[in-house]
């Protein structure tokens, strides 16, 4: 099993937004970035776990914990010259965009900021705290998964 730190903006859709749709699950679209595409189209597999980050928020920080339920598979919002997502140079027949479904497991106990992740040696090496990193999809060790839920049951620093 791999785990995957996976970033929204809650105002464009947030944990409480995969929580309210059928089955609790929904596709993540509109990955734009190639490393974060060849990440859901070759590594993500089913049942690898996920944390939900809320980006570009007041609180930016890990609020929940979610499941892949289908591998990487071609974005259609590529091919949808309405959507925001659209590229006119990806071919249904070749696409350049892939998503993967994800299903609602539960909310973290509590926010997860970055700040209290940035305090930490023990997550110094993870992607999401080191300068400079903006992908919106990155992999997390097991050993930082689990000291990462370690974290719900300490009193907010």
């Amino acid at each position: 099993m791999n785990y995957w730190l996976m970033k929204s903006e809650p105002s464009v859709f947030g944990i409480d937004d995969l929580k309210s749709m059928p089955n609790r699950t929904e596709h993540w679209d509109g990955v734009r970035n190639y490393q974060a595409r060849n990440m859901m189209r070759d590594t993500m597999k089913v049942g690898d776990s996920a944390f939900f980050y809320h980006s570009n928020c007041k609180v930016p920080g890990i609020v929940g914990l979610m499941e892949v339920v289908r591998e990487g598979y071609p974005d259609h919002t590529a091919f949808e010259p309405g959507s925001k997502y659209f590229d006119e140079k990806s071919d249904p027949n070749n696409p350049r965009w892939y998503m993967v479904d994800v299903k609602y497991l539960r909310h973290t106990k509590r926010v997860i900021p970055l700040t209290e992740l940035k305090a930490h040696a023990a997550l110094e090496n993870m992607p999401l705290v080191r300068r400079g990193n903006r992908l919106s999809i990155m992999p997390v060790s097991k050993n930082e998964w689990q000291f990462i839920l370690s974290l719900e049951n300490r009193p907010e620093p």
